[in-house]
């Protein structure tokens, strides 16, 4: 485990999905560093890199250009590809439950990127799952779904707040609330002892991202 680098409370995680932006590959890019980029200035405070489907080589392209979008201090997190993560100079990685094993990835962090800095985070469904995420060695888990929400149907029903809240006491590391997440519900998540926040819509939707946040932050 590596001590997550200083943020702001609470901390802010947007979670991109370049496809719900536009149907066309190229503007989808294009579209989706402007978000970055506003995210960005916004003061959020994490960009996870949600594009599963791009080939390794686009990928690593698209989390270059999003590092230097990032300039402002933003840790760029890579979903899954722990390869490109590594490659790229990004802030960490984000592994799913059916990803690598956290502690595999720990090894291979330690012989690819020899940095101590390297953020690894997994995302956990279940209060069991985040304890052993937890062992595992992870820096934080990002918890959820917490409300009904499309992205996270296919994780069955949702784990309400007491269960939030339940991981949040049970838990040494930072817990994210993702799932359904919204500018009337967060503070709810908050109160529950979460360390911050994972969305997709929320910031991605947002008319104006620099009040969401500054509304965001008097939340906590």
């Amino acid at each position: 485990m590596c001590p997550l680098p200083p943020t702001r409370k609470p901390l802010l995680c947007y979670v991109t999905d370049r496809r719900s932006l536009t149907g066309v590959s190229d503007l989808a890019i294009k579209l989706q560093l402007q978000k970055i980029e506003q995210a960005t200035k916004a003061g959020v405070d994490w960009i996870q890199l949600r594009e599963k489907d791009l080939p390794a080589r686009e990928l690593a392209s698209l989390v270059e250009e999003a590092i230097l979008c990032a300039e402002n201090g933003a840790a760029v997190l890579v979903n899954d590809r722990l390869d490109v993560a590594c490659a790229t100079g990004a802030s960490g990685v984000h592994l799913g439950e059916q990803s690598l094993p956290a502690n595999e990835a720990r090894r291979l962090v330690s012989k690819r990127c020899a940095r101590d800095n390297f953020i690894m985070g997994v995302s956990a469904h279940s209060l069991e799952g985040a304890m052993q995420v937890e062992q595992a060695g992870t820096d934080y888990v990002i918890f959820g779904p917490v409300y009904e929400t499309p992205s996270k149907a296919r994780f069955g029903r949702p784990q309400g707040v007491p269960r939030l809240r339940e991981a949040c006491k049970r838990l040494t590391i930072p817990v994210l609330a993702i799932g359904g997440i919204t500018l009337e519900n967060a503070g709810d998540c908050f109160a529950a002892g979460a360390a911050g926040i994972a969305a997709i819509r929320l910031f991605q939707d947002a008319a104006d991202l620099g009040n969401l946040v500054k509304e965001l932050r008097k939340l906590s």
